[in-house]
């Protein structure tokens, strides 16, 4: 009965609930959706293999032990299921929402390869985690013994919460700095939230605070508060900053009032979902509704700034990309999200400059072709000459990725080393830096990557802490 019901609906009142059925009250829509979500969890469960060699698990950065909570969840034995996805997943809630499972788990599921479609293995991880959450399950962090040693974390991002995490319940004192007024990083202004439910990070936040975790918000290092300082006042410190430089298009035009970039559209539009006053949305400036959009970008953010547009009311939304179709970087599950929404791809296309005076009008685009691949096997876009037309554009955003900042420099620590792209050099199983007692986790190292690959580097780099604070003579001496 639920699945006749639901099927009417629940993809488009879940994610868009402005178009729910009116007479469809919210109560109603939760208790519909419970029921639905129980019946497919277990449903998918039940069709996991129980394969001798678990690929889901093996191509999962957490290496999560998928085919064990898959049986407990088909078994009907939740709360056991839960506690084994929490053992080596800090925040399952937040991956089985985001993380892209057709690259990782379900892309390498047995099933999948055996051509009958994979297990739905994130939504099953999802539900798990949302109904040990409903049901108390979730314990409160609660240290046997307290510790004197402190560790201070810069960037409350998934990796540095993860670290936080796995230090306080060894009862390692620790405070986490952080530039924005909420703790989360992308997880809380960049990723829109019907991919990931403000709620459900603020939880964990909340989780962390109760149990002692120091949150230092509105903190900027190098301005509000020294590096060295930070260093001054912990036993250890933590660099997990992500990284937030914006790639931006060098062409004609790209000042113009309208061009604007990814994060500040994405986090103007989250701050509006927890209530904030912003300015720059309600001005129009980044607010898509009633605008012709195009996106310039083909990964996970461009994705997000498409998805965003369509649910703020743009009328129209065009995301152009250089490569075609099959060399998105971002997840084909996105694209074809966005393409069911709504939105329409461009392949093979590039922005060659921007029209319009003070304001833009237009997007110049140059039409592309793949030639000869690269070093690395992948066809590289050519231009086709004389091919340029002109889109019509009120809104465009830049979502080209992001680059490291200089952090040394900003900083003010020269001695800390850094790769020929600016990320901070670390060790690839400690995490340790060139600096004494100082780590560095996520995208600040990696360069921009999956949130799932910043809790395995956040759960890692706790463990090698507490090494090195198990050795108070080398401790002392430095």
């Amino acid at each position: 009965m639920a699945n006749n019901r639901m099927l009417q609906f629940v993809t488009v009142a879940k994610e868009m609930p402005e178009k729910r059925p009116a007479n469809l009250r919210a109560q109603d829509f939760h208790e519909i959706y419970r029921e639905y979500a129980a019946e497919k969890a277990a449903e998918q469960a039940g069709r996991c293999s129980q394969c001798g060699v678990p690929y889901c698990q093996s191509h999962c950065p957490l290496h999560n032990n998928i085919p064990d909570w898959l049986r407990l969840t088909a078994e009907g034995r939740l709360q056991e299921a839960y506690e084994i996805s929490q053992a080596t997943n800090t925040f399952p809630e937040i991956c089985g929402r985001i993380c892209p499972q057709d690259r990782l788990c379900e892309g390498n599921c047995v099933i999948e390869q055996s051509g009958h479609g994979t297990v739905t293995i994130g939504s099953v991880e999802k539900y798990i985690t949302d109904t040990a959450w409903e049901n108390g399950w979730v314990q409160p962090i609660r240290p046997a013994t307290e510790r004197t040693e402190s560790v201070g974390i810069i960037g409350a991002g998934p990796g540095g919460l993860a670290a936080a995490d796995a230090l306080r319940r060894k009862g390692v004192q620790v405070t986490v700095y952080d530039r924005y007024d909420r703790a989360g990083g992308l997880l809380t202004y960049g990723i829109p939230g019907f991919k990931l439910e403000k709620p459900v990070v603020m939880q964990r936040i909340d989780q962390l605070a109760e149990a002692g975790v120091q949150f230092v918000l509105n903190c900027t290092v190098g301005v509000d508060i020294s590096f060295d300082a930070i260093r001054g006042q912990h036993d250890a410190v933590l660099i997990a900053t992500g990284v937030y430089k914006a790639r931006d298009i060098q062409a004609p035009g790209v000042g113009a009032k309208g061009i604007v970039k990814a994060l500040d559209y994405l986090t103007a539009s989250n701050r509006k979902s927890f209530g904030d006053d912003v300015a720059e949305f309600d001005s129009g400036e980044l607010n898509a509704m009633g605008k012709r959009v195009v996106v310039i970008g083909g990964g996970d953010t461009a994705m997000d700034c498409v998805r965003t547009a369509i649910r703020q009311g743009a009328t129209s939304v065009k995301c152009l990309y250089r490569r075609d179709k099959a060399n998105m970087p971002g997840s084909q599950r996105e694209v074809q999200n966005a393409e069911e929404e709504g939105v329409d791809f461009v392949w093979l296309t590039a922005p060659k400059g921007f029209t319009g005076g003070e304001s833009v009008e237009g997007v110049v685009v140059q039409r592309m072709r793949l030639g000869a691949p690269d070093a690395t096997g992948r066809q590289s876009p050519e231009i086709i000459e004389g091919a340029d037309y002109v889109e019509p554009a009120d809104l465009v955003v830049q979502a080209l990725g992001f680059e490291p900042e200089e952090i040394p420099t900003l900083w003010g620590v020269p001695e800390l080393a850094v790769t020929r792209w600016g990320t901070i050099k670390a060790d690839f199983r400690s995490h340790a830096t060139s600096l004494p007692g100082v780590y560095a986790v996520g995208d600040i190292v990696r360069g921009a990557s999956l949130v799932v690959w910043a809790i395995r580097d956040g759960r890692e780099a706790a463990d090698a802490i507490l090494d090195y604070l198990a050795q108070p003579a080398q401790v002392a001496a430095e």
